[in-house]
Order: structure tokens, then sequence, then C-alpha cells
């Protein structure tokens, strides 16, 4: 049996040094294109496998990301990861993922370092834990760490933040422009200190004051959790207020997809009788019937600039800490009158 290729060999047959295939294996940008080309095709005629652990022991890391979130079967969160897998892997990394099922004292846990956080070079994580918490950690995080999502935090870490209360307030006039008075919210979760749906809330009220339409409390639901079941119990209740709204913005596109069965199970039309929008742009709501109207958080975006902060800081540990807020866009579909 022919042994295995090794990085020595890849560098001969390539009549580069040792260093350069290096530097192409770990996915460091600064290597020509000319030079990468030859590497990579040395590596594929070789058939070069890398040895993780030897690459380990020599550079101290592991070459692995590990992506924290707090649900991965909410779909905005399994697309995120998807992104995240695609851009890590353009610069040389893998991605574990890991949920944290809104357990306060798990993410905490996963913030101040446990057994596993050894496994990986860096953390990308979507918290729901509160600034409040953040500051009570001190400097206890010692891994680097890039937060997504939250959009209150104390300037200490790397941030790529969604503008909640933009898009909240953007989805809301989308439903006055259309003629709607009588707009419901879903989605405040008054028991917990979350920024996303306290931003989310203040958009909504923000647009509604605007254009001179007072907050009616009616017609403002919690929701426990951002769930299909969710949606639809809190829209059974709004539909069943006299006089009931004429719209509906969820602040997730799933409360949104089960608002809009609760409408036609209360023999309604969307977007006739209640126009729905939500948040997120999940591809459920593509291909859902009516398509549902939503603001799309640019996760493609979000995914390249939280995986190229956190290769920064993992090479520069000391660096300043920046902010990056992703861009946002109306979607308008069929649920509020669209094509």
């Amino acid at each position: 049996m022919t042994p295995p290729a090794t990085l020595k060999d890849v560098a001969d047959h390539a009549k580069v040094s040792m260093r350069t295939v290096s530097n192409v294996v770990s996915g460091y940008e600064h290597v020509s294109q000319k030079m990468r080309t030859k590497v990579l095709e040395s590596i594929a005629e070789l058939d070069y496998r890398p040895n993780p652990v030897a690459r380990t022991l020599r550079t101290g890391r592991t070459g692995m990301l590990a992506l924290i979130v707090p649900e991965i079967d909410v779909p905005y969160f399994s697309e995120l990861a998807r992104d995240v897998i695609t851009a890590a892997a353009e610069v040389g990394y893998r991605v574990m993922i890991d949920q944290t099922g809104h357990d306060h004292d798990r993410e905490r846990e996963l913030l101040t370092g446990g057994d596993r956080t050894m496994l990986f070079d860096g953390i990308l994580f979507s918290p729901l834990v509160t600034r409040a918490e953040l500051l009570a950690m001190g400097d206890k995080t010692t891994m680097p760490l890039v937060l997504l999502g939250e959009h209150q935090f104390d300037g200490r870490y790397d941030h790529v933040a969604i503008d909640n209360q933009q898009a909240a307030r953007d989805a809301t006039q989308h439903l006055i422009d259309i003629g709607r008075r009588r707009i419901a919210a879903i989605g405040e979760q008054p028991f917990e200190n979350y920024a996303t749906p306290h931003l989310r809330t203040a958009g909504y009220l923000d647009a509604l004051a605007s254009a001179g339409i007072e907050a009616d409390a009616r017609l403002m639901r919690t929701a426990v959790q951002y769930h299909r079941a969710d949606g639809y119990a809190a829209a059974t209740e709004l539909l069943a207020v006299d006089p009931r709204p004429d719209a509906i913005f969820c602040y997730s596109d799933l409360l949104a997809l089960g608002a809009l069965k609760a409408v036609f199970d209360a023999g309604l039309r969307v977007p006739e009788d209640v126009a729905i929008v939500g948040i997120d742009d999940i591809e459920e709501g593509r291909y859902s019937r009516p398509t549902l109207s939503s603001v799309s958080l640019d996760t493609p975006f979000i995914a390249h600039h939280a995986v190229a902060r956190i290769a920064a800081r993992i090479d520069s540990p000391d660096s300043e800490a920046e902010e990056v807020v992703a861009p946002h866009t109306l979607i308008v579909r069929q649920s509020t009158g669209g094509a």
C-alpha cells in the first residue's frame, strides 16, 4: 500500500515551500491565486489529506468554529447555519452547531468556556442572554467571540447586528401604506428581558405614532415561543376582538404562518379581510398560500461578516471590537396584496 502523501510531498510536487502549502491548506488569504491554484492541483493529484491532529499541535488551532443558536429547528437559524457553513468553508474553517434551547444557564456556560469550547478556535453566538448578563460576566469570556442578531450589547465583543426596531417599523409602515388602521402585533415577550421583541415592539409603536394611529393594547399579543402554534393561538384571540384587526404584524415568519391558518380557520380572507406580514423571509413563507410578505434579514451577509470578524479576531485577539449592521429588505407578497 502506498503511504499517504505528506505536506512535504505536496511542496516538492508543486515546487513551493512547505509554508506556502500550509497557508493554502489553512485558508490563509494572502496567497496569490496563481500559487493557490498550483498547490491545489498538486493536492488533488497526490490525494493529500491534511492531518488535523498534526495541524492542531503545530499551530495551536483546530480549524473548527462553533455556531450556537437558540433553536436549530427554527428555519431562520437553520438557514443562517447553512450560510455560516458556506462562509466558513471559504476561509478554511469547519463548523459545529449547538443550541441552547432558550436556557440562560446553558448560554452562560458556553460563553464562559465550558470543556467543549477547547475544541474550537472561536464561537459565533446568537444569544438570548441580555446585556446586563454579559456585563455581569466581566472578562470571563476568553474564547474569540462574535455575537449575532441582537442589537443591545456593551461594545466589548464583535457584533453582527440586525436593526430590529427599523425592520419592525418598516413592516408596520407597509401595512399602514396599504390602508390598514387596526394593526395588531404578535411577538412581545414581557416576562423576559430579550432585546429583539422589545425593539420590534418599539418599531411597531413608532410606525403607528408617526401615522397618527393610537396604539390599542387589545391588539397586542405575547408569544412564549416564535412557533406556528403560538402565532395561531394569538391570532385566534385577536380575531375575537371587536372590532377585529384588519392587519397583523408578526415578529417572525413562523408566527405569521400560524396567524395565516387562524384567519382562514375563522372563515376570513388574507389579505382582503386581514393582511399579514412577518420578519425573517424564510423559504416556507415563499411557498405558503398565499405567499407571505416579510422583512428579509440578509443571512448570507450576516454569515459572511460574522465569519470574517471571527477569523480576524482569532488572528488578532487584542484588536478593537467592531459592529456591523446587516441590511434588511421588505418583500411584498400576496399576504399583503402583492403579486
